[in-house]
């Protein structure tokens, strides 16, 4: 669905990721882990294209489609391709109602997106609250308003950076199951950034550890074992 080869991004002088290579299979949830400042937000920014690459590919392939060259699509149009995107500051309009939130996200998809009804069968909460202003909503609600604005574009591929900062307990369970649900019934394709590992376990099949821009590891989630994470997981990792 997603392949990434040899994939190289500068921030001015400092080169921030290494030869990345990554492929996402349909279905299925990968997981970039890594301790903060280790390159996961910039992979996702870079796929997503909010930040240019300096060198290497990234092809994105729909169920019988040629593959397409996503470096020169602008990041509306990979909206519009199927890759949603829920960033760490959630990006939802304070001040416009739950309704107006996803009415904007839905105009993004040139087939008008998912209607709100089957929206609010994911999220019976946010259905009782679709006058209200996002800013008068709980942190666990604007989360979910923030994944309800990338679902009601009918996403392929879902990408949600560090989705457990800053979440209740029990909206961390919830979300696990809610990720494994999504899997499960709509078949969704899913890359997070995370470092939270009880998580991690949870919904992930497969990783990708970043250390310093560089993939020092990858493969089945149960082979992140403690060597590795005592490797890289923890202050002072790789020196």
């Amino acid at each position: 669905m997603l392949s990434l080869r040899a994939v190289n991004q500068f921030y001015g002088s400092q080169h921030t990721l290494w030869n990345i290579t990554l492929d996402l299979q349909p279905g299925q949830c990968t997981s970039v882990i890594g301790l903060p400042g280790m390159g996961k937000t910039t992979l996702i920014n870079c796929i997503t294209g909010y930040l240019p690459i300096e060198s290497g590919s990234i092809v994105w392939q729909d169920a019988d489609a040629l593959p397409c060259d996503l470096l020169p699509v602008s990041v509306p149009h990979r909206t519009a391709l199927g890759i949603s995107h829920v960033p760490q500051d959630k990006r939802i309009f304070s001040q416009l109602t739950v309704e107006e939130n996803l009415h904007i996200a839905r105009a993004s998809r040139q087939d008008g997106g998912a209607v709100n009804g089957e929206i609010y069968e994911l999220f019976p909460e946010l259905r009782t609250l679709r006058q209200s202003k996002a800013a008068t909503l709980s942190d666990d609600n604007q989360y979910q308003l923030a994944l309800a604005r990338a679902l009601v574009t009918r996403p392929r591929l879902l990408i949600l950076d560090e989705p457990t900062r800053g979440v209740g307990q029990a909206f961390l369970l919830r979300l696990g199951e809610f990720i494994l649900r999504l899997k499960r019934e709509l078949g969704l394709t899913i890359l997070l950034a995370e470092q939270h590992l009880s998580f991690i376990h949870q919904v992930s099949d497969r990783f990708l550890l970043l250390h310093q821009g560089r993939n020092v590891a990858q493969g089945q989630v149960n082979q992140l074992d403690q060597r590795l994470l005592a490797q890289w997981m923890t202050p002072g990792a790789g020196h």
